[in-house]
């Protein structure tokens, strides 16, 4: 630990569902009786505008019923108290790392409270309805969908993400299903670059492997114990 510099948080759907957030799929995997890898696709969104806009409005709605955890709050105190460089990547498209605070991070698959046009590719904060929505501001045109990674497009800042995973002294993974890619390749990634690399996570991902050392508990708890230690360590060294 004392030798750790630079530092890379992966974060999934499991820190946002001790907010109350429900997980992207779901329990059954089904939306309005379809899955939703044929929801969330360019395709849908030609076919059925209304349908794709539906569920991601709904989703923006539950945002403002939930509050980041300990979790979230306890990587903002590492961001803000950490000395050596640290990314925090979250395949999560909600707000809760921001609104704890953390500010060296990026969203890989897209923020719920954005707006991209499809005829001018503007991006814009948005955080009504977008079914009935207003226009782009940019350009005029009545073509805002929302600013999200659908299955079959390409994650958010890869080059960013794959030179930190290259730099990194650690890969700590939290909350992730170890199944979704590319970010289920980032462990191998690091590990290959040299990075020590730690999974925190309720039950070991599919992933698990490819881990030096696997946690399993509950983000809430195991976060702030760990980000406790790795400050701890720095202030000593």
């Amino acid at each position: 630990m004392a030798e750790i510099e630079h530092i890379v948080v992966l974060t999934g759907a499991g820190i946002s569902a001790e907010s109350g957030l429900a997980t992207f799929r779901g329990p059954d995997g089904l939306w309005e009786g379809r899955r939703v890898e044929e929801i969330c696709t360019p395709e849908a969104l030609a076919a059925d505008r209304e349908l794709v806009l539906d569920f991601y409005d709904q989703r923006r709605r539950a945002l403002a019923s939930v509050q980041p955890n300990a979790a979230h709050k306890a990587l903002a105190f590492l961001d803000r108290h950490w000395p050596g460089e640290l990314l925090i990547v979250t395949q999560n498209v909600d707000d809760l790392h921001e609104r704890a605070g953390a500010r060296r991070m990026l969203h890989m698959h897209g923020e719920l409270l954005s707006a991209l046009c499809g005829a001018c590719e503007e991006r814009s904060a948005f955080g009504g309805d977008m079914i009935g929505g207003p226009r782009c501001t940019a350009c005029g045109q009545d073509e805002l969908r929302p600013d999200i990674v659908f299955f079959g497009e390409m994650p958010y800042e890869m080059e960013r993400i794959e030179r930190a995973l290259m730099e990194a002294d650690l890969f700590v993974s939290i909350g992730t299903s170890g199944a979704v890619y590319p970010a289920a390749g980032f462990v191998q990634m690091a590990r290959h670059a040299g990075a020590d690399t730690l999974e925190l996570n309720l039950d070991p991902s599919a992933g698990s492997l490819y881990f030096h050392e696997t946690r399993i508990g509950p983000a809430s708890a195991l976060v702030p114990a760990w980000v406790e230690d790795v400050l701890a360590t720095a202030s000593s060294a």
